[in-house]
């Protein structure tokens, strides 16, 4: 399913997630839950973030978009409802992924982006809020977690028609590390974007983690 849709809003959240197969999410949660007890976590993670977005979604002002990687189409239907506009993540790792996504919504006339994971369940309407007012007067918005990643980028379509290099954003970041926002941080400022920060948030990704979430499943 693309991104297209005749009235598409000026605005749109982009959500990266994966299909829920044991074994395959999660994997830094398995050692403490299991394969499937990793999996079922990430489920309601994923199932958590859509909630938490729906408020803002029914003022049909923000599109939803669910990139997906992992599962066959069908399969991400039967997890997530069929009403959902979906697309399968496209790129080597995750930078050329997040980029493609940014650049396919841009190309569907949304100017205002937010992409989101699924591992913030804290994510609320009012950040989303945040975040979009935030791209009306800045090129970049972040949204810092507490392990030295983001939860979430927003860019600015208007990037792309100045020629600003955008695409540094997504290049030469160690993924996976600590050193992601602090290295986004440094490609904004060596090109010239300007940015705003969001509220610090935790990620959900490693066992300690789950003190946040105050989830105590029985390892399976």
């Amino acid at each position: 399913m693309p991104y297209n849709n005749n009235t598409t809003p000026q605005q749109a959240v982009i959500l990266f997630t994966r299909y829920p197969q044991a074994g395959k999410v999660k994997t830094r949660m398995i050692e403490r839950l299991g394969p499937q007890g990793a999996a079922n976590l990430h489920d309601q993670l994923t199932k958590q973030v859509l909630n938490n977005l729906n408020p803002i979604l029914q003022t049909n002002q923000v599109q939803l978009q669910v990139c997906y990687c992992g599962g066959s189409e069908e399969e991400v239907e039967d997890w997530l409802g069929k009403d959902i506009l979906l697309a399968q993540q496209q790129g080597n790792d995750l930078g050329e992924r997040m980029q493609h996504a940014f650049e396919h919504s841009w190309q569907q006339g949304v100017n205002r982006v937010l992409l989101v994971g699924s591992d913030c369940p804290a994510i609320t309407t009012s950040i989303i809020n945040q975040g979009l007012e935030q791209l009306c007067i800045h090129d970049l918005v972040l949204g810092p977690a507490m392990d030295g990643g983001y939860y979430l980028i927003g860019l600015n379509k208007y990037l792309s028609k100045k020629n600003t290099n955008y695409a540094c954003l997504f290049h030469n970041i160690d993924w996976g590390s600590k050193r992601v926002l602090a290295q986004t941080l440094e490609q904004a400022r060596e090109n010239n974007l300007s940015f705003a920060l969001l509220p610090q948030l935790h990620d959900i990704d490693r066992p300690e983690d789950l003190v946040h979430l105050n989830y105590h499943p029985n390892p399976q």
